[in-house]
């Protein structure tokens, strides 16, 4: 380790000597009071799309509401270390939630909610939880072969679904947090003697990671480790301004988790929570954050519907002023980059460009006021980043996993590299292993997961190094680049290694593609199945005089859109080596959801259920 990066570790570690999550909260209601902490659309009519109107919660109330429910679950047996289950949206009684467990000494655990009925079995009976909190009438649905196989369970709170006749396990949300209220009035002292039990070194809460194989596994994190995230980050981060942020993400993976729990109750906020990710484009143009986060899918749709539009401009000198401001914006934003430096006459030019358009582009976006834009979970394609640095926004890639309290590298207004995730976080250690996978190595790292002693010890090495699973590479000046998953890499039949989100990044260039899945382990050559975007393809669809109402299964077999998907295959190819390149592919006539399973509740491709759910297309590919 470095003498550097021993110090600075030494200052934060000095800084968050002692802290737990409950510690750093109670500083932050008392710097907020009762200013904004929360806010949802519970209780607005969203069936005809984004509505305005929000119920929010104030900082003060918020920690009054997590003490009740702290009250409730000590009243309901839950034991220092028990885990609670947590199985909901974005909304403002999930964060109570959370809060309550975590001021009763318990273990929260938020859990996807498009896992599976056998899945949510498999998390229960392994993490075996005291409490179960859920939301809706499809959320019992799925947890009910869980509650019929585990015994662990004593309660279960419902806060919107009704419960089944004959089960006293079940409660309603508002009886619950009653109950607790009167337990606080009779235990308060008990409540607080609890809390101040808690040790930085005890875990705060245990993420099921969504698993793109197998079952998922439970990544244990510590009050220690979470806070060190959350000041390192922030370091780099540098906000100026109070952060408005918008959580859309589910809480149970560990980016959504720091940024809209964790991160806000450190240094306080105002969270708006969305509880569909669909709505996420008329919350962006009501909210305006200050700081935005999206995986890469998130900002690969919104360049697409932009693109769109641009496209369907008729007028040629409108056209031509919009792709000139543009490309002021791009070389703006390269030059801002570590290493290069800013002209006068090019500041100059980017702030005409800035006042007299872009500024106006990123305002009907909703991100005129947007200070830090990170990605994260995915690389990021190259051509999505320079896009948007086209707009003036630098995307700040970030790089970590569920096993390091999230981020271990990113971006930020003083370490920017485009096509890079950035430099190691203040006192965390990056390196390489002999075969290229990237080791983090810091006081991040987790405990592992929990029950798992040997895949525990996959994952971290004697020397105390964290094994990704990613492939990487580290320039001169440290920033680091992650080239595909190490499990992912497909070695041709020639012995040709080949990263296949390079190829699926070029091909998802094209706004008619949604997803798209590259494939040649042990073959000759590769080859690619796709999905349409089902909100451009239609579009597109229209542009080029195809009737209005044809379905996206249709629009997949028909000529003129198998022939702008053919250009984007032949556009991608350009761009590859010649082993790289596709040599076959087909279009296929469904969406990847995550219900649907090709994809992670992140969006992230499952590629074994993908490649046996297709096999006999992909087989035919090579027929």
């Amino acid at each position: 380790m470095s003498t550097d990066t021993l110090a600075v570790r030494a200052e934060i570690e000095t800084q968050i000597a002692g802290l737990t999550l409950p510690v750093a909260f109670a500083r932050t209601v008392d710097a907020e009071g009762d200013a904004p902490a929360y806010s949802d659309k519970v209780g607005v009519d969203l069936s005809g799309g984004y509505a305005p109107g929000w119920r929010t919660v104030g900082w003060s109330e918020l920690r009054e509401r997590a003490l009740d429910v702290a009250g409730a679950l000590m009243a309901a047996g839950v034991a220092r270390g028990d885990r609670v289950a947590l199985m909901a949206s974005n909304r403002i009684e999930h964060v109570v939630a959370d809060l309550g467990a975590v001021h009763a000494a318990a273990v929260s655990m938020s859990v996807y909610n498009t896992l599976s009925p056998e899945q949510v079995a498999y998390v229960a009976g392994h993490a075996e939880p005291t409490v179960v909190v859920l939301e809706s009438a499809d959320h019992l649905a799925r947890w009910e072969k869980a509650l019929t196989d585990a015994p662990s369970v004593r309660q279960v709170v419902l806060i919107d679904a009704e419960a089944p006749a004959g089960d006293d396990r079940f409660t309603t949300w508002d009886a619950f947090v009653a109950a607790g209220a009167a337990w606080r009035a009779e235990h308060g002292t008990e409540l607080d003697a609890r809390t101040a039990e808690i040790r930085p070194e005890d875990p705060l809460t245990i993420l099921y990671t969504s698993g793109t194989t197998g079952n998922p596994k439970g990544v244990v994190l510590t009050h220690h480790a979470v806070l060190y995230e959350c000041v390192c980050s922030l370091r780099v981060a540098a906000p100026t301004q109070h952060n408005e942020f918008i959580s859309y993400l589910p809480f149970a993976h560990i980016a959504e988790r720091t940024l809209g729990i964790y991160i806000p109750q450190v240094m306080g906020a105002h969270i708006h929570l969305i509880a569909d990710p669909a709505l996420l484009l008329g919350a962006l143009g009501e909210v305006h954050p200050t700081r935005f986060f999206g995986v890469p899918r998130v900002w690969e749709k919104i360049k697409t519907g932009i693109s769109a539009k641009l496209a369907a401009e008729t007028d040629p000198e409108k056209r031509a002023q919009v792709e000139g401001a543009l490309a002021i914006g791009l070389e703006y934003v390269e030059a801002l980059q570590s290493g290069h430096r800013v002209s006068p006459e090019l500041e100059a030019r980017y702030r005409a460009a800035d006042e007299g358009l872009l500024s106006f582009l990123r305002a009907l976006l909703g991100l005129d006021r947007c200070e830090w834009a990170a990605s994260a979970a995915a690389p990021m394609p190259l051509e999505v980043a320079r896009f948007f640095a086209g707009l003036g926004m630098r995307i700040y890639d970030v790089y970590g996993m569920t096993e390091t309290c999230a981020a271990v590298t990113s971006c930020g207004p003083d370490q920017f590299r485009l096509g890079t995730v950035g430099r190691a976080l203040p006192g965390i250690e990056i390196s390489l292993a002999e075969d290229g996978e990237i080791l983090a190595r810091g006081p991040v790292a987790s405990q592992g997961y929990y029950r798992q002693e040997a895949a525990t010890a996959e994952l971290i090495d004697a020397d105390g190094w964290v094994h990704t699973g990613d492939i990487g590479e580290i320039d001169e000046d440290g920033f680091l680049k992650v080239v595909d998953r190490k499990k992912e890499m497909i070695i041709t039949s020639s012995g040709k290694n080949i990263a296949p989100s390079n190829i699926e990044n070029h091909l998802k260039e094209s706004p008619i593609v949604g997803h798209a899945l590259v494939f040649g382990e042990g073959r000759p050559y590769v080859v690619a199945v796709l999905t349409l975007d089902a909100e451009i393809a239609p579009l597109v669809a229209a542009q080029l005089g195809i009737p209005a109402g044809t379905s996206l299964a249709e629009l997949a077999q028909h000529p003129a859109m198998l022939a702008v998907a053919q250009q984007a295959v032949d556009a991608a190819n350009e761009r590859l080596s010649r082993p790289e390149q596709v040599k076959a592919w087909e279009l296929l006539p469904v969406e990847w959801t995550a219900e649907s399973e090709e994809l992670t509740p992140t969006l992230k491709l499952k590629r074994r259920v993908v490649h046996a759910k297709y096999a006999d297309v992909l087989e035919r590919l090579y027929s």
